[in-house]
């Protein structure tokens, strides 16, 4: 286990809908996440594993990436939910999830009734990154299909994939399908953090590590809370962290 070590919280990207998806508004020198070569590709949001995920959303102008974990749960990052403005965290009736979003379109919009955050997270300033997650309670389950959380631990080389609504490409899903698990670590408060080599920057907060198990089924492996500068490396909370 080591001690984490240049750490940028990816902050919920800005909706840029008035900018064409293919066009590139913000420098990569100036995002955290990817590193010199940038290997994400836009991914078909209608076919699995992607069509479990969409974007979350909040009144006061969040945008992050959640992906629907049950009928009625759908699992992002804890500081996806804390106002910019206040510091705070919002209301659960100003945050939504838009399935599917692609380009301004999505294919059903959910209204959260409420939602659990991670045992010690702090809003004012978005720690301990070990318990940076939520599950958002849906007020209607939704039909599917969605990606369950993984059952134990990861072992460091297994192959993931990061899938994400990123603020260079806002409006949609882009994704590192061929990375992997680096191994783990411990956060400031000894909590257990998942290192992984995917490329992703802001506005993938909250998006799922997948991984692909024996049956061929996808799992949540963790769910991405923080990038390193100047390199496609990030860290996430394991999905045996989250309850």
């Amino acid at each position: 286990m080591r001690r984490l070590i240049a750490l940028l919280a990816l902050l919920p990207g800005l909706a840029l809908a008035q900018v064409a998806p293919t066009q590139r508004v913000i420098p990569r020198s100036a995002l955290p996440g990817l590193g010199p070569e940038d290997p994400r590709q836009p991914v078909d949001s209608h076919q699995p594993p992607w069509n479990a995920l969409g974007r979350v959303q909040t009144d006061v102008g969040g945008r992050c990436t959640g992906t629907l974990i049950a009928p009625d749960r759908v699992l992002t990052s804890a500081h996806c939910l804390v106002s910019a403005r206040t510091g705070r965290v919002v209301r659960a009736s100003s945050v939504h999830f838009l399935l599917g979003y692609h380009q301004g379109e999505h294919v059903v919009e959910a209204r959260i009734r409420g939602f659990r955050l991670g045992d010690g997270f702090n809003a004012a300033n978005r720690r301990p990154i070990g318990s940076d997650w939520a599950v958002l309670f849906l007020a209607s389950p939704l039909p599917g299909p969605y990606v369950g959380l993984l059952e134990g631990g990861l072992p460091g080389g297994t192959p993931l994939m990061l899938g994400g609504y990123q603020q260079d490409r806002p409006e949609v899903l882009m994704a590192d399908t061929r990375c992997e698990a680096l191994g783990t670590a411990r956060d400031d408060s000894n909590r257990l953090v998942l290192v992984h080599g995917c490329a992703g920057t802001r506005g993938s907060s909250g998006a799922p590590l997948l991984t692909q198990l024996a049956d061929g089924q996808y799992a949540v492996a963790g769910v991405v809370v923080a990038m390193q500068l100047g390199a496609a490396r990030g860290y996430a909370v394991p999905a045996e962290a989250i309850r």
